[in-house]
């Protein structure tokens, strides 16, 4: 009460002002971290704070000093594990882009998926090498950052063009959000696993590796024999048919629609593919 008796309107307008400011600060900050893993790291962090907060309460004297002793270093931790997002932070201030981050559209699977096949064939039958990679949940903006920024709308002739053979883009990978191209000659973290086949090369290892770090899925077109191999949590499908590809796609990348509806897009590209090759 004595608080609130001794409020004036310029006191309130300045509480207002701080509220909104540091609020709109915290905003800005979730929207830099958004499509990094960050995301995962603030999660491991929010339940260690959560242990703290139960150890407290319940009195565990042991698991109470086990945190205490973990956020005695955290400060030094928590800076060397946000060294990237906080160097483009810096970066992004000082470039003065730091508050002008754009909202990602909203996806459209079924265009997306479109594209992809009509490139994805057109590069089997040719035997021209390619690495797709999809970002889900998990962001890839390190590797993103990796390669050459495009940021372009997708499209197949865009796509089939990066990966023509002996042009500048045509080694790495292409890293595809939503229905945008992020960026193409990315590089991707090689698989360790010693149980993958010889036969398979980088590529096949690269988007192994990728799948196997986060939960993107890849999707690999082999310039020595034209097949398709879809990459997803560590494993591999060679020599996927393009309807079970369709089919795969669909189900991991769509949003969260109803049935019916996913349903209807999934037949509707199936009967386009199917008239086209009537025609």
């Amino acid at each position: 009460m004595n608080y609130f008796s001794g409020l004036t309107w310029t006191t309130s307008i300045k509480d207002i002002a701080d509220i909104l400011i540091v609020s709109y600060l915290i905003y800005r900050m979730i929207l830099l971290v958004r499509g990094t893993k960050a995301v995962q790291l603030i999660r491991g962090i929010f339940l260690l704070v959560l242990t703290w907060a139960l150890s407290t309460w319940l009195n565990l004297y042991t698991l109470k000093w086990l945190m205490n002793q973990v956020f005695t270093f955290g400060v030094v931790t928590v800076l060397i594990i946000f060294q990237p997002e906080l160097r483009r932070a810096l970066e992004q201030l000082g470039r003065g882009k730091l508050f002008t981050r754009s909202s990602p559209e909203e996806q459209d699977v079924s265009h997306q998926i479109g594209e992809i096949m009509k490139a994805v064939n057109y590069m089997s039958q040719r035997k021209i090498g390619a690495l797709i990679v999809f970002e889900r949940n998990t962001g890839l903006n390190d590797y993103i950052e990796s390669g050459i920024k495009m940021t372009s709308n997708l499209t197949s002739e865009l796509l089939i063009n990066v990966f023509i053979p002996n042009t500048p883009l045509h080694d790495g990978a292409v890293i595809i959000r939503a229905n945008e191209i992020m960026a193409a000659g990315c590089y991707l973290p090689l698989s360790e696993n010693p149980f993958i086949s010889k036969e398979l090369g980088t590529r096949h290892r690269a988007a192994i590796g990728i799948s196997e770090v986060c939960d993107a899925i890849s999707v690999v077109v082999s310039e020595e024999t034209g097949q398709v191999t879809l990459a997803i949590n560590g494993q591999i499908v060679r020599d996927i048919k393009e309807e079970s590809l369709i089919s795969k796609l669909f189900d991991e990348l769509r949003p969260q629609l109803k049935a019916k509806v996913a349903e209807w897009s999934w037949r509707s590209l199936l009967r386009r593919k199917a008239g086209g090759r009537r025609g």
